[in-house]
């Protein structure tokens, strides 16, 4: 196997979320949201999601990458591995929340700078065929676009059916990278972007060091154990009582390191729920 699977949350930091190889991120931003010549990603600086967790007491998740560009922008880029009720009403939460926090109380709403919120899902999200979508707030009747400053965009891995001999945008090069690098063996003929071709040497697991190896695999070992262990909770769940499984996979994940925020995904509990379970774990 040549590539390393990018859904995996190690290697989605490794290659979107690296400091000294911000070309990778800045080609993905500028495909997704297909932002015009004048307007498009020239330079990005990476947050720390660490450091600035969006909710209280909340540890930050580690398949999210944010980053601000020249102007001022705001850009979210969250791989999803899984549905989870209330997924629509997070992200929009999320995208509010960084988009106030640019001001403080009293300042201009000048101030303020457009946030774009970019979802990699590992699952359908909408009545929409197209793999690619975007959601804008619009008068319904004209359609005139004048609420700009919050946006959001998704990649739908599970809708995405070309080969790659048919991809044509950058879009479609990107999310054919995201989803199908584990299983290639060559990089496409028609990868001609520098971005793209930099994400594909960073996937490229001969050029990772033993540690990072070592830390993908466990990443990987740790969510697939948890989800094993969610199934398995769930079919006892008649016996237990779905809650009672709910906190019980809730625990050994945390136990194994799992971050809280991943936790909640997996178990569909609320995050207030799962940091309580943290909190306790860590004060034993």
């Amino acid at each position: 196997m040549r590539f390393v699977d990018i859904k995996n949350d190690v290697a989605f930091r490794k290659i979107f979320g690296n400091t000294k190889k911000t070309k990778c991120l800045i080609s993905f931003l500028n495909a997704v949201l297909g932002l015009e010549e004048t307007s498009r990603v020239a330079q990005v600086t990476l947050v720390d999601p660490y450091l600035l967790p969006r909710i209280k007491g909340e540890k930050a998740s580690i398949i999210d990458v944010r980053a601000t560009d020249l102007l001022g922008r705001q850009f979210i880029v969250e791989m999803q591995v899984a549905d989870k009720e209330g997924f629509n009403k997070r992200v929009q939460y999320y995208a509010a929340k960084d988009y106030s926090l640019q001001i403080q109380k009293g300042d201009d709403y000048s101030l303020l700078r457009p946030t774009y919120f970019i979802g990699i899902l590992n699952f359908p999200f909408g009545k929409n065929e197209s793999y690619h979508t975007k959601h804008l707030t619009i008068d319904q009747e004209t359609g005139e676009h004048l609420l700009t400053d919050i946006q959001f965009a998704f990649i739908q891995l599970t809708k995405f059916k070309k080969k790659a001999h048919e991809l044509v945008t950058m879009v479609d090069k990107w999310t054919y990278f995201i989803k199908n690098a584990r299983t290639l063996d060559v990089i496409p003929e028609n990868t001609d972007d520098e971005g793209l071709k930099e994400a594909y040497d960073q996937a490229e697991r001969y050029n990772w060091s033993k540690d990072e190896l070592m830390n993908y695999d466990v990443a990987g070992m740790r969510e697939q154990d948890a989800r094993g262990e969610l199934s398995k909770a769930k079919r006892d769940g008649k016996e237990e009582g779905e809650e009672e499984a709910k906190n019980k996979i809730a625990r050994a994940s945390l136990s194994k390191g799992l971050p809280v925020l991943l936790v909640a995904e997996i178990t569909d509990l609320p995050i207030e729920d799962v940091q309580k379970i943290a909190d306790e774990l860590a004060a034993k």
